[in-house]
């Protein structure tokens, strides 16, 4: 089938090359001339496992680029709306691009004259959503029965977004009306049969992933309301189990522990409950905002939501205050920062907790050495340009106070423990993603503090005096 995706951001980009892996012809669309040129010369703007090798592949073939709207309404039976809905001062979801898109699609429909054609709302986006855009088409001369709109909520995680497109836990499809939704199971078919899932040269399968693929077909207004529904629930777990991690604190037990009991009931799971300093990212603290805004509109007081988002914000107080405990005093003192993303696996910074603790950091006078292995470019265009930047853990470590882990990249689980503590000024660290045994660590001559497990000293076999 012919797709166009108006849109080459983090989804958009994402799923304009995965259409295109499993046998779409595929034209994604930017207004910013000065992206597409790079898109068309090669280059990959975001960091995404697998996407560098998709495109490469399918670029001038199966997937092309374009700065027209016109075009690939022409060219497609289904466009897919997958620009940014940034959240506005009052908390709600800025829709104007998704509005100034429905405007370009309505004349292009005019103009074109053929075929009827379905517009997929791909962008995180509230209830009703869906019918302002059917509305906004009409009014700018879109012909009527000439389209639908249907809603295909995206559920990407940063980091593994390819995999999450090609092996997803399910596929929503929002359409109310049949033949639309007969054009949505079309497309995702090679999913949905296990087609792709099957070919030799197919992205390689998650382990535990569902195949084939669900999809699970609703009204458009049910699908609008399962995408923020969705993270809301799975922030939810996330300030759950910091809210535990805390109590562990308090009474001296182990959240790790606790963790493995209640995430080995099947209701509950094991995923999203990992203690730390928070969720972040561009989804999770918009979306809250929006399905807030979205409840309060229509006269539900959700007050679920603001807890959790308060124990998110709280969260982070909490570990500048541990960091403040261990080292007694923070102006001038230089701080190793392992990570700047908000997690691990992605180069994106936005709402970043790592980010909002070293600016912290920097207000109480420490001197931040980071590194971070795909974010560190981004975070130059956020951070105050007084902090130095390094090529790798243990030069960021080195003649540092303390080190601090504050994203997930499996790499810093991985450190070699004696270089560190042979590269720092003092043996502690302070692990705000709880990557480490603290007994491990204790043995290995490091003070540890982590999250919602009780700190440890270094064993005394294992102390090394501190550098003068």
């Amino acid at each position: 089938m012919k797709i166009g995706v108006i849109g080459s951001g983090y989804v958009g980009l994402v799923a304009a090359a995965c259409f295109a892996e499993i046998g779409h012809d595929v034209i994604c669309v930017d207004n910013d001339a000065e992206k597409l040129a790079a898109l068309n010369a090669g280059a990959v703007p975001i960091h995404e496992k697998f996407l560098p090798e998709l495109l490469q592949k399918h670029r001038g073939k199966r997937l092309n680029f374009s700065g027209s709207v016109h075009d690939a309404v022409r060219a497609s039976a289904a466009i897919f709306i997958a620009v940014g809905t940034p959240q506005s001062e009052t908390g709600e979801a800025d829709l104007s691009y998704v509005e100034a898109v429905s405007r370009e699609l309505a004349h292009a429909l005019a103009e074109a004259k053929d075929d009827y054609k379905i517009i997929v709302e791909k962008s995180t986006v509230p209830v009703y959503t869906n019918a302002w855009i059917h509305r906004v088409m009409e009014q700018n001369g879109a012909p009527q029965g000439s389209f639908d709109v249907a809603s295909n909520p995206e559920f990407l995680r940063e980091g593994s977004a390819v995999t999450d497109f090609l092996y997803p836990d399910r596929i929503v499809a929002g359409a109310d009306q049949e033949r639309c939704a007969a054009i949505m199971r079309a497309i995702y078919e090679p999913l949905t049969s296990g087609e792709y899932q099957k070919r030799a040269d197919a992205i390689p399968r998650p382990d535990a992933a569902r195949v084939p693929a669900e999809i699970i077909v609703t009204s458009a207004k049910s699908a609008e309301l399962i995408k923020h529904a969705s993270n809301a629930f799975l922030a939810m777990k996330i300030s759950f189990i910091n809210a535990v991690a805390n109590i562990c604190e308090s009474v001296g037990a182990d959240v790790q522990q606790v963790r493995e009991g209640i995430g080995a009931d099947s209701r509950i799971g094991k995923r999203f409950l990992n203690p730390g300093i928070g969720y972040g990212g561009s989804c999770f603290p918009k979306d809250l905002k929006a399905f807030h805004a979205v409840a309060r509109e229509f006269g539900s007081d959700f007050r679920l939501l603001d807890e959790v988002i308060r124990i998110n914000e709280e969260q982070r107080q909490r570990f500048l205050r541990k960091i403040r405990a261990t080292l007694w005093t923070l102006k001038g003192k230089r701080l190793a920062v392992l990570g700047l993303a908000f997690k691990g696996g992605t180069d994106d910074v936005r709402e970043s907790p790592a980010i909002a603790l070293v600016e912290c950091l920097i207000k109480e006078g420490c001197s931040v050495v980071a590194y971070d292995p795909a974010a560190m470019d981004k975070s130059r265009e956020v951070l105050n340009s007084s902090i130095i930047y390094a090529e790798s853990s243990y030069a960021a470590a080195k003649d540092a106070d303390a080190v601090l882990i504050l994203t997930d990249w499996e790499e810093f689980g991985a450190l070699d423990l004696e270089r560190l503590k042979t590269a720092l000024k003092f043996p502690i660290m302070i692990d705000g993603r709880n990557l480490y045994s603290p007994k491990r660590m204790a043995e290995a001559g490091f003070t540890y503090v982590s999250v919602g497990r009780p700190d440890v000293a270094p064993h005394k076999s294992a102390v090394k005096a501190p550098r003068a």
